[in-house]
C-alpha cells in the first residue's frame, strides 16, 4: 500500500457479547452463543436452533423513536458503529462509512409480508421500504456521527464485511478520505431463509444438542449455524492517526478480493480463487506467507467448504502451513454472514495483542481431510501478523491481514 494504514477503534455485538471486551472474554472463556431460537417460532421449521443475540434490547442503545425506524441488522451495526466510533474524532467531510452485508433488511421484509397476508386490512406503513434497503444503514450511522464523506454499501454474501474493509483502505488510499469506518452487519432469522438453506442441506441439523451443532473441521460437522451480529472498525492513514494522537490497534497491511467464477453456491474444487485471494493480500502487505502466524478461517463446518479452505491454505502456505495455528470462531457464533468479516478481523486484532487464540469449539475428531493445526484448545502464541479469510456465496472471496503497528 502506497500509504500506511491503521486500525483506531473496534466495535462489536455477537451472540456470546455486545462490546468488544464482552465478546472477546466470552470467547476466551470458549462461552458459546448457539441455543434454541427465541425470537420466532420454530414449530414448523426443521432447523430450531441459531446464534442469536440474546437480551438485545435497543432500546438500551438508542431513543426508542430510532429503534423503530430500522431493520434489526441496522440496530445492531449502529451499536457496534458507535462503540467503535467513540474511540475516534470525526472529521465529517473527511471521514466515510462502507457498510456489508448479505441479507439487507430480511427481517423487515418477510415479517410485513406476513402480517399484509393475514390482516384483514391490507396496509403496509410508511417505514418499511427505508427499514429494508441496505444502504439506510450506513445513512443511520452518518447521521447519528454527522459523517458526511464517502458512503457505500455492498452486498458480497458472506464475505461482505472483509469487503467492507476492503473498500475502506481504497477510498483512502485514493485520498477520497482520511478516516473510515467499515461496519458488517446481519439478521436474518427468518423461516424462509432457514427453510431454504435446510431445503440446500446447508445447515447443520443437530437439533437434539444446539450447543454443540457447529462443528468446524470435526469429521461429524454436517453444516454451519446460522448467526446474528455486526461489528465495526474505524480506518484511517497511518499520518492522520498520528497527527490526533490516536491509539492505534494495528495495521491493515493488506486486502484481497475476487471471485471464483465458478458456481453460485459451491467453491471451486480446486479452491483457485481462494488461493488467489490469500496471495492477493499477502503481497499488498509485502510479507512472505511464514510471516503470518495466525489464521481466522472462514471454518463454516460445510462437508466441501472447511475441505476446499483446507487445502487452499496448504497451496498458499506450503511447508510454512505447519507452522500455522487456525481456528474458527463461528463454532461459538455461529455463521454471521456479513458481520463475521469484521468481528474475526477484530479477533485477529486481539489475538495478536495477547498472544491468546481462542479455541474451535466441538473439535473433537479432526477430519483427516483438514490436516492443518485447526486448535481446539485455548492456545498461546506470539505472531506479528494474522489473516482472516471470508469466502462466500457466488464465490466471493475476501482476505484481510492485520499486522502489529510498528512506526
Amino acid at each position: 500500500m502506497d500509504k500506511k494504514l491503521v486500525i483506531t477503534g473496534m466495535g462489536a455485538v455477537t451472540p456470546i457479547g455486545i462490546g468488544v471486551d464482552e465478546y472477546w472474554n466470552n470467547l476466551m472463556s470458549c462461552k458459546t452463543g448457539i441455543d434454541y431460537i427465541q425470537n420466532i417460532d420454530t414449530d414448523e421449521l426443521p432447523i430450531k436452533f441459531a446464534g442469536e443475540i440474546r437480551d438485545f434490547n435497543p432500546k438500551d442503545y438508542m431513543p426508542r423513536k430510532k429503534s423503530t425506524e430500522m431493520d434489526r441488522f441496522m440496530q445492531l451495526a449502529y451499536v457496534a458503529a458507535g462503540e467503535a466510533i467513540a474511540e475516534v474524532e470525526i472529521d465529517p467531510y473527511r471521514t466515510g462509512i462502507i457498510v456489508g452485508t448479505a441479507l439487507n433488511g430480511i427481517g423487515t421484509i418477510t415479517q410485513t409480508e406476513r402480517s399484509y397476508m393475514t390482516s384483514a386490512l391490507k396496509r403496509v406503513g410508511p417505514r418499511f421500504l427505508p427499514k429494508s434497503l441496505g444502504n439506510v444503514c450506513a445513512s443511520q450511522i452518518a447521521i447519528e456521527h454527522n459523517i458526511h464523506g464517502p458512503s457505500m454499501t455492498l452486498n458480497t454474501a458472506c464475505a461482505s464485511g472483509g469487503d467492507a474493509i476492503t473498500l475502506s483502505a481504497l477510498m483512502l488510499q485514493a485520498g477520497f478520505a482520511d478516516m473510515m469506518v467499515a461496519v458488517g452487519a446481519e439478521s436474518g432469522t427468518e423461516p424462509i431463509l432457514i427453510q431454504s438453506l435446510a431445503a440446500a442441506q446447508a445447515l447443520s441439523a443437530n437439533n437434539e444438542d444446539p450447543q454443540h451443532a457447529c462443528r468446524p473441521f470435526d469429521r461429524e460437522r454436517d453444516g454451519f449455524v446460522l448467526g446474528e451480529g455486526a461489528g465495526a472498525v474505524v480506518i484511517e492513514t497511518e499520518e492522520h492517526a498520528k497527527a490526533r494522537g490516536a491509539k492505534i490497534y494495528a495495521e491493515l497491511a493488506g486486502c484481497g478480493n475476487n471471485t471464483d467464477a465458478y458456481h453460485p453456491v459451491t467453491p471451486r474444487p480446486d479452491g483457485e480463487g481462494e488461493i488467489l485471494c490469500m496471495q492477493q493480500a499477502i503481497a499488498m502487505a509485502g510479507i512472505q506467507p511464514s510471516d503470518i502466524g495466525y489464521i481466522n478461517t472462514h471454518g463454516t463446518a460445510t462437508l466441501k467448504g472447511d475441505v476446499a479452505e483446507t487445502e487452499a491454505v496448504k497451496a498458499v502456505f506450503g511447508d510454512a502451513a505447519k507452522d500455522l495455528v487456525l481456528n474458527s470462531t463461528k463454532s461459538a457464533t455461529g455463521h454471521m454472514m456479513g458481520a463475521g468479516g469484521i468481528t474475526e478481523v477484530i479477533t485477529c486484532i486481539r489475538s495478536m495483542e495477547t498472544g491468546m487464540i481462542a479455541a474451535t469449539l466441538n473439535l473433537d475428531n479432526l477430519d483427516p481431510q483438514c490436516d492443518l493445526n485447526y486448535v481446539s484448545k485455548i492456545t498461546a502464541k506470539r505472531f506479528d501478523y494474522a489473516m482472516s479469510n471470508a469466502f462466500g456465496f457466488g464465490g466471493q472471496n475476501s482476505s484481510i491481514i492485520v499486522g502489529a503497528y510498528k512506526e
